[in-house]
């Protein structure tokens, strides 16, 4: 349909309007970028969560108390070691472990922040099971563990919590209580988690005294055999609530079901932005349409010339498509560029803020994708143009002014 000639034709008219290109490669390539952008952190998010589903934390429930206030900090409905013995027992269940979870005041140094005191069992660290974290520096808690905590990674780096990071032994002030540093997580990937503090429950309930139900509740069971267990759990806490079914003052999940809402989430709120996206591809798409109509009206005499020295409709209709196709591949290469180029920096960046779980995945089908939708939008945007430039008469257009 076109031969290099016809290409070498249609780079010459392009490069003569470079400004004309320049705008329509720029609107198509915007729409790219960003499409290359979502989809690349999109995917970096699934593989998170699928690490997740994938790995330790497969096996485990996740029970709490409902109520009005925040998961895990509102006390109307509680948590107790009674609750813990009876999921323990409960078919399918191996073990149960509880945490509590606390703001609190942290102090060094007349420095003071507030952050998130959580404790577990070290007999049962299901908790750090599910994290899927070790330990950076020091230890982790020993049962009987007394005025000791393990801090999360960031309190090890100057200026990111305290201006000076903290070191092993280095005591600090809890609620007024001095407790001494005996660990460091590793990066978990994001602040919250990064700045948690960790303590036994026993001590935890040593320091604050007056918290009377547990956060959660974990268990470890058979993962054959989930929705039974989960139906076994539920049975067990009813009964030993005196509470009819539906009428539960708790709920049980386990982290496949929480990943998977997790997962439903995220798929809304992509697709709904890689569809505005889209729209924004489509006004481009317009744009090269309106860009390829002007080209044609303003070369009419020229194609009558092309024409009357023997041009087939079909080479003029080539040379058309040609021509808004490789503005399309070109805006897709672009595109695909500046869209690496911004999620490596935004990458970057969100690793140094503490966001470390928060990075994009990159494949092959993805660069190759983006450039083939840009240069189809590119192509499709100029059939009509490419029909309309072939089906001129040749003696109309030379005679035309």
């Amino acid at each position: 349909m076109i031969n290099i000639e016809s290409i070498n034709y249609s780079l010459r008219n392009l490069k003569h309007r470079k400004a004309r290109s320049f705008l329509t490669v720029f609107s198509i390539l915007v729409g790219i970028s960003v499409i290359f952008i979502f989809i690349s952190f999109g995917y970096g998010l699934y593989n998170y969560t699928e690490e997740l589903s994938s790995g330790s934390s497969a096996d485990k429930l996740i029970i709490m108390a409902k109520g009005g206030g925040i998961p895990g900090m509102d006390d109307t409905f509680k948590l107790t070691d009674q609750d813990v013995k009876v999921i323990e027992r409960a078919d399918g269940v191996y073990e149960a472990t509880a945490l509590y979870y606390e703001a609190v005041e942290v102090e060094k140094r007349d420095e003071k922040i507030f952050t998130f005191l959580i404790s577990y069992d070290p007999k049962k660290p299901l908790i750090m099971d599910i994290a899927g974290i070790g330990i950076e520096k020091g230890r982790l808690l020993n049962s009987g563990d007394s005025k000791s905590a393990v801090f999360g990674y960031n309190y090890l780096i100057d200026g990111k919590i305290f201006d000076k990071g903290l070191g092993l032994n280095d005591v600090v002030e809890i609620n007024g209580e001095k407790i001494k540093i005996i660990g460091f997580m590793e990066a978990i990937g994001n602040p919250p988690d990064d700045a948690s503090i960790y303590v036994t429950n026993d001590y935890f309930e040593e320091l604050i005294p007056e918290k009377d139900s547990y956060a959660q509740i974990y268990a470890r069971i058979d993962i054959k055999n989930i929705d039974k267990t989960i139906e076994n759990v539920e049975k067990n806490l009813r009964k030993e609530r005196n509470q009819e079914e539906g009428k539960e003052d708790f709920f049980v999940q386990s982290f496949e079901d929480l990943i998977e809402s997790f997962s439903g989430a995220l798929n809304m709120i992509i697709g709904f932005v890689i569809l505005i996206t889209l729209i924004s591809v489509l006004v481009s798409a317009v744009n090269t349409a309106n860009t390829m109509i002007t080209s044609v009206l303003e070369r009419y005499k020229e194609i009558g010339i092309l024409k009357a020295i023997g041009a087939r409709n079909s080479e003029i209709f080539g040379i058309f498509l040609f021509e808004s196709s490789f503005l399309g591949f070109v805006a897709g290469v672009l595109g695909v560029l500046l869209g690496f180029g911004l999620t490596s920096l935004g990458a970057t960046i969100l690793a140094n803020l503490g966001w470390g779980f928060l990075q994009p995945y990159y494949s092959w089908q993805l660069f190759l994708g983006c450039i083939v939708f840009a240069t189809l939008t590119g192509a499709i945007s100029g059939v009509a143009p490419a029909i309309n430039a072939s089906k001129i008469n040749p003696v109309e257009a030379l005679r035309y002014e």
